[in-house]
């Protein structure tokens, strides 16, 4: 059943089991999940089916809202008071407040590392930024508080400092804020990512012990396959991604090889123009050279014919 204008009935409490899961199980859990209620609701088998599985940052910010609540709470306290002090124009406070903001981010972001070690999950200083971020937009915006509470992060926030974050696009479930994820303690997700506390039973003596070291081997080797599996997904995209960067490689070089031997060509029919143009430059100054004699012997022989004219002329008016 779908409620009206919201995701179908039972997706946020599927959602908030499989979110709370270890990074590395959850595309299998999830899938396992939606063949298992398909069955009985075709709907929300699609929905659980389509849900995203989250970066590691937005897993790491989901994992801490579940493990570290009172820590999260503190956060969205300091946020709600640093919006307070913004709408009110005090400085003083607002000035104290930030400086909280930028310790308690920090702060809880060191935290978070930690329990993501405790899972198994190295977070490197980039994702580490990421996970402070998300922190610090939940701080500067009441609807990112409201998608960091919910714990279903798909991908990490930031402030824009221009209104309204837009928390869509890191939001596993459209239309889920207000939604509070459930606190649990390290260990109580069980296995079919419904968040339920596992179930412990005994049975008399040393085949209870037996029942559930066979388990807990069977557990083990589940674990295994799906980090294998996992593992060579991974292996199968880095292979796909290095053939597609060899790819362009390859046609880079084609390309600039080719433009090479083209300015190649181009610089020896310019050698070739040069040798062509030298060659003209020194005839025509020969023929310049020549040009100049040809025309102070032409000089001459004007002021010479002048003078003769000149003298004829007087020669003329003395007669008369």
């Amino acid at each position: 059943m779908t409620g009206a204008g919201g995701p179908p009935e039972g997706l946020l409490e599927e959602a908030d089991g499989l979110y709370a899961l270890p990074l590395g199980e959850f595309t299998s859990v999830r899938d396992a999940r939606a063949k298992e209620v398909k069955g009985t609701d075709a709907a929300l088998a699609t929905a659980v089916k389509a849900l995203r599985k989250p970066t590691v940052a937005a897993w790491v910010v989901n994992l801490l809202v579940r493990r570290d609540s009172d820590q999260v709470e503190q956060i969205l306290t300091v946020g709600a008071a640093l919006r307070e002090a913004q709408a009110s124009l005090d400085g003083s406070a607002l000035r104290e407040l930030t400086r909280q903001r930028r310790l308690l981010t920090s702060a809880v972001t060191a935290r978070a590392r930690t329990l993501a070690a405790e899972d198994g999950q190295r977070i490197t200083d980039t994702v580490a930024e990421q996970v402070e971020a998300t922190l610090t937009a939940a701080m500067l915006d009441e609807t990112a508080a409201q998608t960091l509470r919910s714990g279903l992060l798909v991908a990490p926030l930031r402030a824009t400092g221009l209104g309204a974050a837009e928390v869509g696009p890191s939001l596993a479930i459209p239309g889920s804020l207000g939604f509070t994820a459930t606190s649990r303690a390290e260990g109580s997700v069980d296995g079919d990512g419904r968040g339920s506390a596992p179930t412990l039973s005994v049975i008399d003596g040393r085949a209870g012990d037996d029942a559930g070291e066979a388990r807990a081997a069977r557990r083990a080797r589940e674990q295994s396959r799906r980090e294998a599996k996992e593992a060579l997904l991974d292996a199968r995209a880095a292979f796909s991604r290095a053939q597609r960067a060899r790819k362009r490689a390859v046609a880079e070089v084609d390309e600039l090889e080719a433009t090479a031997l083209r300015l190649a060509s181009e610089i020896d029919e310019l050698r070739r123009r040069t040798a062509t143009l030298e060659a003209e430059t020194e005839d025509n100054d020969e023929r310049l050279g020549d040009a100049r004699e040809a025309l102070a012997g032409a000089d001459e022989e004007l002021a010479a014919a002048e003078s003769a004219q000149d003298e004829a002329e007087a020669h003329l008016d003395s007669l008369d």
